[in-house]
């Protein structure tokens, strides 16, 4: 074997030494942090966004708006739905449409979301009550908005795994019940916001009843087999509310004993 010189210091001493010195200094250097996960989906969940502002200004005319409050889309913007989809659906989590999550259930629309959120018209520290926990997305995007959730969810299964994506996540300031939400959790009531996601016959008096005044709640109302309408409550009074059609809707029907 030939060994190149470097004064006195032969070639392997030399790469030996050199090894030790990148030893040391990565030894010394501040741990890097490694890159997020989530970044991957970034792009998908940008272009969401778009697809949401979108339709958003193609159903102006419902909505009464031609734009959402950027709090709300900043909200969906933070929150990583393909954490709340079945594993065989993550490559299809950012697309703006609803997915099956078991039990007969879906994960709502991303524009359903976001609308249904913004009519609320939700301000910071603010109690919110949904009906319907479902993947617990809708839970974790009115978090975002720093308020604080009552969620129920009858199917049990669906609970549970809701409850520890929630979890892992971070989103500790949801609480989580299972149970038939039509007749609410009337020992948190009253309740600044209400949000029922599935589709209920007629609007649950419980509901009305645990809604403070000025609150608002949205709620799909008709049956499966017909036309549903997204109805936005506000309650003027102790004793009135007033009632205004948004849009037409499709939900899965809201499920239980009444």
């Amino acid at each position: 074997m030939v060994l190149t010189m470097f004064g006195n210091v032969s070639y392997r001493n030399f790469i030996t030494t050199v090894v030790e010195v990148l030893l040391v200094i990565a030894l010394l250097a501040p741990p890097v942090k490694s890159a997020n996960p989530d970044n991957g989906f970034l792009a998908q969940r940008e272009n969401m966004i778009r697809l949401i502002e979108a339709d958003v200004r193609a159903t102006s005319a419902y909505l009464t708006r031609a734009a959402l409050d950027e709090r709300v889309l900043a909200a969906l913007a933070s929150v990583p739905r393909h954490e709340f989809v079945p594993a065989d659906l993550v490559d299809k989590a950012y697309r703006n449409r609803p997915l099956p999550i078991g039990h007969g259930q879906t994960i709502s629309q991303p524009y359903i979301v976001a609308i249904m959120t913004d009519l609320l018209e939700l301000e910071a520290g603010q109690k919110v009550l949904e009906i319907g926990t479902g993947s617990g997305y809708q839970a974790a995007v009115l978090a975002a908005l720093d308020t604080r959730v009552w969620s129920i969810e009858i199917i049990e299964a669906l609970g549970k795994r809701a409850g520890s994506v929630l979890a892992r996540l971070g989103y500790d300031g949801i609480e989580l019940r299972v149970g038939d939400g039509y007749y609410g959790w009337a020992e948190q009531a009253p309740f600044d916001a209400i949000i029922v996601t599935a589709a209920a016959s007629h609007i649950p008096p419980p509901l009305v009843k645990q809604l403070a005044v000025g609150g608002k709640m949205i709620i799909p109302v008709g049956s499966r087999f017909s036309t549903q309408e997204l109805i936005l409550i506000t309650r003027i009074s102790p004793e009135e509310v007033v009632t205004r059609q948004v849009l037409p809707v499709r939900f899965v029907p809201l499920t239980g004993s009444h």
